[in-house]
Order: structure tokens, then C-alpha cells, then sequence
């Protein structure tokens, strides 16, 4: 059989190949957006089989798993490490076109060897033994990284967190950096029921009472200084929308205390005006420390209640969301346009549809902090497939400058994930190539060689400033 994982797979001609096998293939990569645990890189940690590292916490994997009438004990259930990987295997044929299927054979090919057969119920037995026999002579956390020619990661850590972890990667000799991002998404949650014990663990981790909105800011703060003295240069937020809604101090203020002191339940408005505020505050403190900001907006998260309440969050139960936030978010950059506190902002939008919406709002604040200031991050979560990724690309080369954008990153709790960078370098080659091909760029291979490299690594090692 041909191999599937070629050389030149995904570029369609010579100028793709050129340009991906000069200008892209051998550049360090920079994840800046990951959710890899700092302890398992910390520990360098070990797999005792290829089930272990695949299919562990990827609830991408399951969720097919699922769709292909796959029990629940193969996913997340009590089945052997062996049984778990067999029913993916057997899954693998019908997820043709599927991201996934791309993503599998590159991972098997780069981290494993395995290019010369292509996974299924009736090769899983050879797959398995011999990525097994990979993982046994020292394929760990850091391997992985190293193999993959990563310069620098940055992980996603709660306020709370001591980042003991991130210490002891920094003392040690180990050549990628690891970065902490401060993700305070759980300050935010006024109306969950369990914002109070949130509270709690937030007051032990800054030895501050938290009984108003004043002292949440005041905590939120000392772990902004904690995350930066630890090296943090990069925020982000979850969130299922933007909010924006003027309100004055004491009114924000009075809902918080409402939060904590009383049983009634905060009215909607009540809850958006919090959010505002305090989107708006931790903006300001990004905004002073030079740090970039991320918005990740729009996945509905938990949709299943019952396998909520069974497995909890992150494990396959998303979809994406829709909501019209394109005012707010406009409102949102204005105010902070207008205080001078609008830094580095990156837009991520989990639906289709806002590609071009944000690509259009952020040409409204750029200015000359630095070039391309504000970006349409690249294609997120159900979208960084090959036609998300490609129309992506499209909003931003029509509507804004595909020679400054900073690229992609795996947003990933896998260690394999790394495939996904060298995935989106041969879209963007194989699209640039293309048009090169037919006349519409010019065929100057050192001009668009140029491009491609600054959108594959020079633009992120700029603008983050690791």
C-alpha cells in the first residue's frame, strides 16, 4: 500500500511542497495555548501503553467512540487499557474525513514509526505492540516535546494554583520553557452553586477575606503578581459569550454581596453587569503587566446532565454555542479602547459563522503598540480541522494581514497533540502553493517563504515574548 503519511502529504504541488520543506517543516514550535499538566511534565511523565497516552482524558476520541455505538466502559469505563483500544480501532474506518483520522496517522507516524499501515479493528494488535514497545525503551512528556522541536508551551492554570510545578520545571535543565497562563474563568461564575467554595479556595490561596467586590478584585490581583513573578505573560477566559453592561461601582458591588450573603437568586441583568465589570478589571491588569489576552467564546459546555453528573466536565458533552455578542464584544474593546487599557487581544469563536465578524472588529482598535495587536485566533476546538482551519485563514487574509498572525497552538491535554501544528503548516502551504500555482500570488518563493514563516514561528516568538 502506498503510505498514506508521504512526505507530501496534504501539498498538492511543487510550490506547497517548497514552501512547507524550506520554510516551515524544521521551525520550533510555540503552544501558547495548551492544557497540558505542568506535573507531568514536571515528572516527565511515563505511559505503559499507547492506550494511556491516546485515549486517557481525549474526550475528542470518545465522543466518536460514542457516535460509533461504542459502550461507555470503552471510553471512560472500567475496560482494559487493551479492550479501550481495540474499540477505537475499530472505529477508525468510519472516521474517514474526520479530523481525527489525520491527526491519529501523523501521531502514529512521527512519535511511533508507524507509517506503512493504516489503524482498524484488524491491525490494532500489531499497532499496539509495537507503540507499546516505543513507549517501553522511553518515550515520556518530555520526549515528546523535545521530538516535537517545541521551544515553549504555555499550560492553563486556575488562580489558585501554587505552580509548584512550573518552579521546579524552571530550576531544572530541561530546554523548553513552560509557561503558566492565568485562567480565572471560576472568579467569574457569580451564579454557580459553587461560586462560594470557589471563594473559599481562593481566600486560602491569598490569605485575603473575600466579603466584597473590592476584596475579590484585591485577591484576583495578588495572584495576577504571583502569575507574572512565576512567568506568566498570557491570560485567557472561557467564556459562553461577552458581556458588557455599564454599572456604577456600588451596584456591582451590591450583587456580589448578594452572592454571598443571601439564599435570593441574582436576576440576569445582575449577573452580566458582574461579568462586565469583572472582565473589564482583569483586562486592565493584563493590560499593565504587557501580558497577551485570550477570549475563547462560545461553547455550550455539559449538555448531558446525567453524564455531567457521572464523569463531570471535559469529557465529551460540548457543542458549540451561538449567541450574538458582536455588540458587546464591541462595546467591551471600546471601553477599554478608551481607558488605554486595550493590550495585546486575541478572539477565538468556537462557531463558524463569527469568522468574519471578529475579523472585521478587531481592524476597529489596531494601533502601534505592536502590529497585528488584536488577532482572530486560529481555528478552535470543533474547528481546527482542515476546513475550519483553511476558512480561518480565509477571514483573515481577506478582512485583516495573514502575514501577522501568530498561528496555531493544540489547546490539548495530550503530549502527541503536537501534530496538530505540523498539520495546520501543510494547510497553509498547500493553500499558499495553490494559489502560486494558479497565478494569483507571486512566484517569488522567498516572499511567500517568508510569510509562511513568520505565520508558523516568527510571529508568535514576537508577539508573546516568552
Amino acid at each position: 500500500m502506498e503510505k498514506f503519511i508521504s512526505n507530501d502529504f496534504l501539498l498538492d504541488n511543487k510550490f506547497a511542497r517548497e514552501l512547507y520543506h524550506e520554510f516551515a517543516e524544521k521551525l520550533p514550535l510555540i503552544d501558547f495555548h495548551c492544557h497540558l499538566d505542568p506535573k507531568e511534565i514536571a515528572e516527565n511523565k511515563k505511559w505503559e501503553n499507547i492506550s494511556q497516552v491516546w485515549l486517557g482524558g481525549d474526550h475528542y476520541k470518545w465522543r466518536l467512540m460514542r457516535s460509533n455505538g461504542v459502550d461507555e466502559k470503552f471510553c471512560t469505563g472500567e475496560a482494559s487499557d487493551r479492550e479501550k483500544f481495540q474499540k477505537f480501532a475499530e472505529a477508525m474506518p468510519y472516521m474517514l474525513r474526520n479530523p481525527m483520522y489525520h491527526w491519529c496517522h501523523l501521531e502514529l507516524a512521527r512519535f511511533f514509526g508507524i507509517d506503512d499501515i493504516l489503524l482498524s479493528g484488524d491491525t490494532a494488535e500489531e499497532v499496539w505492540n509495537r507503540a507499546n514497545e516505543v513507549l517501553q525503551n522511553g518515550l515520556s512528556a518530555k520526549e515528546c516535546m523535545m521530538r516535537s522541536n517545541v521551544e515553549a508551551v504555555c499550560t492553563t492554570d486556575d488562580p489558585t494554583s501554587n505552580l509548584e510545578y512550573h518552579a521546579e520545571i524552571a530550576k531544572s535543565d530541561f530546554s523548553v520553557k513552560v509557561c503558566p497562563t492565568f485562567r480565572p474563568d471560576k472568579a467569574f461564575a457569580i451564579e454557580s452553586p459553587n461560586y462560594l467554595k470557589y471563594l473559599e479556595t481562593l481566600e486560602q490561596a491569598t490569605g485575603i477575606e473575600i466579603k466584597s467586590y473590592y476584596d475579590l478584585l484585591a485577591a484576583i490581583k495578588q495572584r495576577h503578581d504571583f502569575f507574572h513573578a512565576h512567568g506568566c505573560r498570557v491570560s485567557d477566559y472561557g467564556v459562553d459569550t461577552v458581556w458588557f453592561k455599564n454599572s456604577f461601582y456600588y451596584e456591582v458591588e451590591d450583587t456580589f454581596k448578594k452572592a454571598i450573603n443571601s439564599s435570593e437568586h441574582l436576576a440576569p441583568e445582575e449577573v452580566v453587569a458582574f461579568k462586565s465589570a469583572i472582565l473589564l478589571e482583569c483586562a486592565s491588569m493584563d493590560y499593565e503587566k504587557g501580558w497577551v489576552r485570550q477570549l475563547h467564546i462560545g461553547p455550550i459546555r455539559n449538555n448531558n446532565s446525567k453524564m455531567f453528573e457521572k464523569l463531570g466536565a471535559d469529557t465529551g458533552f460540548d457543542s458549540i454555542g451561538e449567541s450574538n455578542y458582536v455588540k458587546s464584544l464591541s462595546r467591551h474593546l471600546n471601553k477599554l479602547a478608551e481607558t488605554g487599557a486595550l493590550g495585546k487581544t486575541i478572539i477565538y469563536n468556537i462557531h463558524p459563522k463569527d469568522n468574519e465578524m471578529i475579523a472585521t472588529m478587531i481592524g476597529n482598535y489596531q494601533d502601534s503598540l505592536c502590529a497585528g495587536k488584536l488577532q482572530l485566533g486560529s481555528a478552535w476546538w470543533f474547528l481546527d480541522n482542515y476546513d475550519g482551519m483553511r476558512r480561518q485563514l480565509e477571514a483573515v487574509s481577506n478582512l485583516s494581514l495573514l502575514g501577522r498572525f501568530v498561528g496555531m497552538l493544540t489547546d490539548s491535554r495530550s503530549f502527541l497533540s503536537y501534530a496538530r501544528h505540523e498539520y495546520f503548516r501543510r494547510i497553509l502551504c498547500n493553500m499558499l502553493g495553490t494559489e502560486m500555482e494558479k497565478g494569483f500570488l507571486p512566484r517569488d518563493m522567498a516572499l511567500v517563504g517568508k510569510l509562511v514563516a513568520d505565520v508558523s514561528y516568527n510571529n508568535a516568538k514576537s508577539y508573546f515574548e516568552l
